[in-house]
């Protein structure tokens, strides 16, 4: 038997350890050495990132993106302000910088609304309060 053939059928559909990693994967990190501020920081950048994704901002005319799904972005906005408005004390001096980023999204989203939410209504806005 040669080192490029499985041993068994089983084999056959493992993963190659000596496989090509490409550069999508994410780092493995051992949690246990991030502090806790540096995880949430993490954190609100996928959830803020992810929620700009969902309304279109990434592409020239948010209103034609194929990405926009205002569903998903509620849903992504509304966690996004939990977790703001949760951790807004281990934030530091970002706090402030993070809550001007959620707000623009809960503006974005509002815009990007046929029927715009009541103030008070919109994503997120139970934590946050209303956002105009």
């Amino acid at each position: 038997m040669t080192s490029e053939q499985p041993a068994s059928a089983d084999q056959a559909d493992a993963p190659q350890t000596d496989e090509h990693l490409d550069a999508r994967e994410v780092e493995i990190v051992d949690l246990a050495d991030v502090s806790a501020q540096e995880i949430i920081s993490r954190s609100i950048v996928v959830l803020m990132s992810a929620a700009a994704e969902k309304l279109g901002l990434s592409d020239d005319d948010p209103a034609a993106s194929t990405h926009l799904d205002l569903d998903e972005a509620r849903k992504l906005i509304g966690a996004l302000a939990g977790l703001v408005t949760g951790s807004a004390e281990y934030l530091g001096p970002q706090a402030g910088v993070v809550r001007d980023g959620l707000q623009g999204l809960q503006r974005a989203f509002r815009e990007a609304s046929a029927f715009p939410d009541e103030p008070g209504q919109g994503p997120g806005e139970k934590f946050t309060g209303p956002v105009y």
